[in-house]
C-alpha cells in the first residue's frame, strides 16, 4: 500500500511545471466547436448554390411554367395546359430544325475530335519545332467571340465580295455559292465551328497525353512497336476518359449552336440551315410567342439530358468491360 509520503510526492511532481514551463499534458484534448470548421466550406457552397439557383434553377422553372401558358412577353400569361406541346408535335418546322441540328452534330463532333486530337499529338511530339508559338496560334480562335468569328468568316466566304471566291476566280475557277447553296452553307458552318472549337479540346488532350507514363511507350518501342501501334494500342486507350469528355461537350455544344450561325448566315439560305436554337429564337423573339418557344426549349433540354445519359451509360459499360 502506498504511503502518504509517496502519494504526496507524486502529487507535487504532477503539479510541478516541466522544463518548457508547461504542465504535463493530461491526455484529454480540449473540446473544440465544430462550427468553426463548417463555416468556411458552407459559405463557399452557399455562394455557389445561390448563383446556381439564380441563373439556372429560377430561369429553368420560369421557362417550364411559360411552356404551359400563352405568354407573349407582355401582359399576364394564361395557363393553357399542354397545348404548346401538342402544337409542337405537329409543327414540321420544328422537326426540320431538329433534324438539321442532329445532322450538324453528327458531322461536327467527329471533326472536333479528330482536329483536337491531331493537333494535341503534334504539339506533344518531341520532333515538333516551334510548339510554343503553334500553341498560341491554335488557341487564339477560342478567345474570339462566336459572333465576331461568324462575321469574319462571312466576309471571307461572301459570294460577291469574299476573299475565297476572289482567289478561286484569280486562278481561273468559278466562285462558289457559299450563301445561296444550303449544302455549302452547312459546310461553311462546320469549318467555322471546327476552327473555333478545337482549342479547348486540344488543351484537354494535351494534358491527358502528358499524363501518360513514358515508360509504357518506351517499353513498346523496345518491343518493336511502330509509332502508329504505340498510339493506337497505348495512347488512344489511355485517352478514353478525356475522349468521352470531349465527345460529350462537343455534342452538347453542337446541339446548342447559335451565336456563330446567327452571325454567319442566320440559318440560311432561308431556313435551310435553321438549327433548333435558331428556331426557338425566331419563335420567341420574332413571333413573340414566348410560351411556344419555352416548350421547344424544354424539349431540347430533355433531348440533351437523354444524350448525356446514353453517353454516360456507354462509357460506364466500357469501363466495366
Amino acid at each position: 500500500m502506498a504511503t502518504a509520503d509517496s502519494v504526496a510526492g507524486r502529487t507535487a511532481e504532477d503539479a510541478a511545471p516541466t522544463r518548457e514551463g508547461r504542465r504535463p499534458h493530461s491526455g484529454r484534448r480540449p473540446r473544440r466547436s465544430s462550427t468553426r470548421f463548417l463555416l468556411a466550406p458552407l459559405s463557399f457552397i452557399a455562394i455557389a448554390v445561390v448563383l446556381f439557383a439564380l441563373f439556372f434553377v429560377w430561369p429553368g422553372a420560369l421557362g417550364l411554367w411559360y411552356s404551359f401558358t400563352d405568354y407573349t412577353g407582355v401582359g399576364t400569361p394564361d395557363f393553357i395546359g399542354l397545348d404548346n406541346y401538342v402544337d409542337l408535335a405537329q409543327d414540321p418546322d420544328f422537326y426540320y430544325s431538329l433534324g438539321r441540328t442532329l445532322l450538324y452534330t453528327v458531322l461536327s463532333v467527329p471533326l472536333h475530335f479528330v482536329a483536337a486530337l491531331g493537333i494535341a499529338v503534334l504539339l506533344t511530339s518531341t520532333l515538333a519545332k516551334g510548339k510554343e508559338a503553334a500553341r498560341v496560334i491554335f488557341f487564339l480562335p477560342w478567345l474570339i467571340s462566336p459572333i465576331v468569328a461568324g462575321v469574319i468568316w462571312k466576309w471571307l466566304f461572301g459570294e460577291n465580295f469574299g476573299m475565297v471566291n476572289f482567289l478561286i476566280e484569280a486562278v481561273g475557277g468559278k466562285g462558289l455559292n457559299w450563301e445561296t447553296d444550303g449544302s455549302l452553307a452547312l459546310l461553311l458552318i462546320l469549318i467555322v465551328s471546327t476552327w473555333g472549337g478545337t482549342a479547348f479540346n486540344m488543351l484537354l488532350f494535351i494534358a491527358a497525353i502528358r499524363n501518360i507514363p513514358q515508360s509504357y511507350l518506351e517499353a513498346a518501342q523496345l518491343d518493336g512497336a511502330s509509332s502508329w501501334q504505340r498510339f493506337y494500342r497505348i495512347v488512344l486507350p489511355l485517352l478514353r476518359p478525356t475522349s468521352f469528355m470531349v465527345i460529350l461537350l462537343a455534342t452538347i455544344g453542337s446541339m446548342k449552336e447559335f451565336a456563330m450561325v446567327q452571325a454567319l448566315n442566320g440559318g440560311g439560305p432561308g431556313t435551310s440551315n435553321m438549327f433548333i436554337v435558331q428556331y426557338i429564337y425566331r419563335t420567341g423573339f420574332e413571333r413573340a410567342d414566348i410560351g411556344y418557344a419555352s416548350a421547344a426549349s424544354m424539349v431540347l433540354m430533355v433531348i440533351l439530358i437523354v444524350i448525356a445519359l446514353i453517353q454516360l451509360r456507354f462509357d460506364k459499360r466500357n469501363d466495366l468491360a
